[in-house]
């Protein structure tokens, strides 16, 4: 498979459904035909082959005119330029002619979008087992993405796979106003991350579970992360509740939809408990709410499910966090860097 980096552009010629599904990221979607044109030139093709191949020649020629005016012109001769679609053939076609002609250094290509999407799922089977991982674990609200965030403004490589994932990872965990990639364009996302960092140097991340959200995390990588250094954070209730109000602020001004997300768990933590959320939920008092569903089902379940995955996190160096801000965590995650990467370098030599 090329090195997509090489490329100046690199063109999607599917059409926008296809291309939302899953892309080669940093790829652009310039389709020979939109959504419905793709639809009506397969309904046509069922009884009609020729007209077909003619009215989706037509909606080519003026869709590729039109990206020619609306994004083409901006590179310069001698571009070059990678072009897929599903399998490598008629709609790259077009689109490598026409970028041919003009002179532009164009690639198709081979086997499309279909033997890209093979050739993803082959490396996700390997490529994160070649790193080594720091895996922090902590409960819920104790600030581990934040300090992922720090570690990262510090210079380490850092894997956010909940912000590849548009998710928090719990329950609550959906992020307001924005989608989850669907899990083809996760892995797409988790492996160009991947790609970028240096195998030489550890890679920080979160003690994620199989699933965040949605999306499922490879084999390959869990196995490497519970391979992993694991370390221990923690900071005091009081200050896990202002980060949940903070971080999940919209539960805030709508307690109740919180509380519609939860009602698959009366049955886990009893009708009494349940029902105490429910009247805090409608008096508003948010942050007793958020203590009381980190104390009765986040922290119990989180102890059961790092054990299960991390039998040994008891025996993990615990660093308490006393302030969560990001002027706080900085100091923190210099120290975290300093200490554990060179012990972590040390035990894989």
């Amino acid at each position: 498979m090329q090195d997509f980096n090489s490329y100046d552009l690199i063109i999607d010629a599917r059409c926008p459904r296809e291309y939302e599904e899953d892309h080669i990221p940093g790829a652009i979607n310039l389709p020979v035909v939109d959504n419905a044109e793709f639809a009506e030139v397969g309904t046509l093709h069922r009884t009609d082959p020729l007209g077909a191949y003619q009215l989706g020649a037509r909606y080519s020629l003026m869709n590729i005119a039109r990206h020619i005016e609306q994004c083409l012109s901006r590179y310069p001769a001698r571009s070059k330029i990678l072009v897929y679609c599903f399998r490598g053939g008629k709609r790259s076609k077009v689109w490598f002619d026409v970028l041919d002609t003009i002179g532009y250094r164009v690639e198709k290509l081979k086997g499309g979008w279909k033997a890209y999407r093979r050739w993803v799922n082959e490396q996700l089977a390997s490529v994160p087992e070649n790193y080594r991982y720091i895996v922090v674990s902590g409960p819920t609200g104790c600030g581990k993405t934040r300090l992922l965030g720090a570690l990262h403004e510090q210079g380490a490589q850092v894997l956010d796979l909940e912000g590849i994932a548009t998710h928090r990872g719990s329950i609550i965990g959906a992020v307001p106003g924005k989608e989850q990639p669907s899990q083809k364009m996760f892995d797409s996302l988790l492996l160009r991350r991947l790609s970028e960092f240096d195998p030489a140097k550890p890679v920080w991340i979160e003690s994620e579970s199989k699933k965040i959200g949605r999306v499922q995390l490879p084999d390959a990588l869990l196995s490497g992360m519970r391979k992993g250094t694991t370390l221990v954070v923690d900071a005091s209730m009081p200050q896990r509740v202002q980060l949940l109000r903070e971080d999940y602020a919209h539960f805030e001004v709508d307690p109740q939809s919180m509380i519609d997300r939860l009602k698959h768990l009366r049955p886990l933590i009893g009708g009494e408990e349940f029902s105490l959320w429910e009247q805090l939920a409608e008096r508003r008092e948010v942050p007793e709410l958020f203590e009381r569903l980190m104390r009765y089902h986040y922290d119990p379940t989180y102890r059961r499910s790092i054990l299960r995955n991390y039998p040994e996190i008891d025996a993990s160096p615990k660093i308490l966090l006393e302030d969560l801000s990001m002027q706080g965590l900085l100091p923190v995650a210099r120290m975290m860097r300093e200490t554990y990467e060179g012990v972590d370098a040390a035990r894989a030599a």
